[in-house]
């Protein structure tokens, strides 16, 4: 089973996905990553010295993305395994797709390429005030899409609800405001 966990930076995805992986006995993964060509690229799209072109990053995403899916996900999958994804093509849709708009179903079709048509079975979203979000990672180093501003993060999270909107049967929507452990529970509780 893959259960991917979407949201805006800030949302409390890698706290969640903490309290999750021991009790669904998951293996867990992250976007852009999980290999090594992922991991390096991954590397470019954070460096906020780069300048780079909103095609550009969608094309280098769609690349980390094809790679962990070909080296590490089919096969965990095969095997029976249930994976943690920490991100995966509804970001794209939602960051480049709303955020640099650059058009959801044309992000759509360039993934399902890169995934070979890959889906999660369940998706949790983490819904945050993007204010909220950002204001709860303030203290660390922005990366360069952290440092896009507000008009893109609301243009993100209006593309997230609407995702999750078209696919109620695959998306849980957890309020992302609320304390982390109450999050837990109810992703738990949607989960099961």
């Amino acid at each position: 089973m893959l259960i991917t966990v979407e949201g805006l930076d800030g949302a409390g995805k890698t706290t969640l996905i903490a309290g999750l992986a021991r009790p669904l006995g998951a293996t867990v993964l992250r976007e852009p990553g999980g290999v090594e060509l992922s991991e390096r690229i991954r590397d470019l799209l954070s460096d906020p010295e780069l300048d780079i072109d909103p095609r550009a990053e969608t094309l280098l995403y769609a690349a980390a993305r094809a790679q962990l899916v070909a080296s590490r996900l089919r096969p965990l999958l095969a095997g029976g395994e249930t994976v943690l994804l920490d991100r995966f093509v509804d970001s794209s849709l939602a960051y480049q797709g709303g955020g640099r708009a650059l058009g959801v179903e044309q992000i759509r079709a360039l993934n399902a390429f890169a995934t070979d048509g890959l889906s999660p079975d369940r998706t949790l979203l983490l819904r945050i005030e993007p204010e909220r979000g950002l204001a709860r990672i303030a203290g660390r180093e922005a990366d360069r899409l952290e440092r896009a501003g507000g008009e893109f993060f609301a243009r993100i999270a209006q593309t997230y609800d609407e995702l999750a909107a078209a696919e109620p049967e695959r998306f849980i929507v957890l309020d992302a405001a609320q304390p982390p452990e109450t999050v837990l529970s109810e992703a738990l509780k949607a989960l099961s």
